[in-house]
């Protein structure tokens, strides 16, 4: 059996673009690994099992897609432990899906390139890929275009998760941004992304990335006003983020919105 962390991330900047034809949408995004994780373990087995967590899909998948690729049987248990937010914009089911196609391939006689298991993990969806590489990353196109990008990393990390709050599903999300022309000058933001991006020296630098396009929170502001230097939405929500020089400041904060949200502490993190 092998076991490895499954991070969640957060969406230091999401820019988004009007759809294409495909239906997907072009995308400029940072993306931040963080130090909350589930916990995915595999071991050979009989047939493809995914157990531990009843509502898991991309795990699943992406255990038929490597042994279909592989041309083997998907004889894997995968095991999760759930320990992140289901469907908040941390990415969890992405990393758990990245995490599971890594360790199972590493089991194969003739393991994928890193090419080909990058290929499969973007058939399963924009953010897996990501997950399968060190580092803050911006990703284009749908999201599956990684390129690393340079960034501090001594911050601190508060996220919270709203009381109350239910996720839209992505293609609502999506088909709200639409109907309000949100993808319009797609070009002038994403340039004004990475003018702001390739400015960044400092962890107060990155309050001037762009807020996110998809979502917004009513704790940004507060966020804010309790000292975080930036604090915005991380993927399509509803789970936010904050973050704070000093990690006192960060439980302050933390303490202070607990009976909003569920809130953890965290710091960034370079890999799974």
């Amino acid at each position: 059996m092998t076991r490895a962390s499954a991070p969640a991330k957060i969406n230091l900047a999401l820019v988004v673009g009007p759809p294409r034809a495909d239906g997907k949408h072009e995308v400029a995004t940072v993306l931040q690994r963080v130090g909350l994780a589930d916990r995915i373990a595999v071991e050979p087995a009989e047939r493809a099992d995914v157990c531990g967590f009843a509502d898991d899909t991309l795990v699943g998948r992406a255990l038929e897609l490597l042994a279909g690729e592989a041309g083997v049987e998907p004889r894997w248990r995968v095991t999760i432990s759930k320990r992140l937010a289901v469907a908040a914009g941390l990415g969890g089911g992405s990393s758990d899906a990245a995490t599971a196609l890594r360790l199972a391939n590493a089991t194969l006689a003739r393991p994928l390139s890193p090419e080909r298991l990058h290929e499969l993990a973007a058939a399963l969806g924009a953010d897996v890929p990501f997950f399968l590489v060190d580092g803050p990353q911006i990703a284009a196109g749908a999201g599956e275009a990684l390129t690393p990008v340079e960034l501090p990393q001594d911050f601190w990390v508060l996220v919270l998760l709203p009381h109350g709050a239910a996720k839209e599903s992505t293609a609502s999300v999506y088909a709200a941004f639409d109907a309000r022309g949100g993808g319009e000058g797609f070009d002038g933001r994403r340039a004004a992304l990475l003018d702001a991006l390739a400015r960044v020296r400092r962890p107060r630098d990155l309050a001037a990335l762009p807020p996110n396009d998809l979502a917004s929170s009513p704790l940004a502001q507060d966020l804010r006003d309790a000292g975080a230097f930036r604090a915005d939405v991380t993927g399509a929500g509803p789970a936010a983020y904050a973050l704070f020089h000093r990690r006192g400041d960060a439980e302050r904060a933390r303490r202070a919105f607990a009976p909003r949200a569920r809130t953890w502490v965290t710091v960034p993190a370079w890999y799974g």
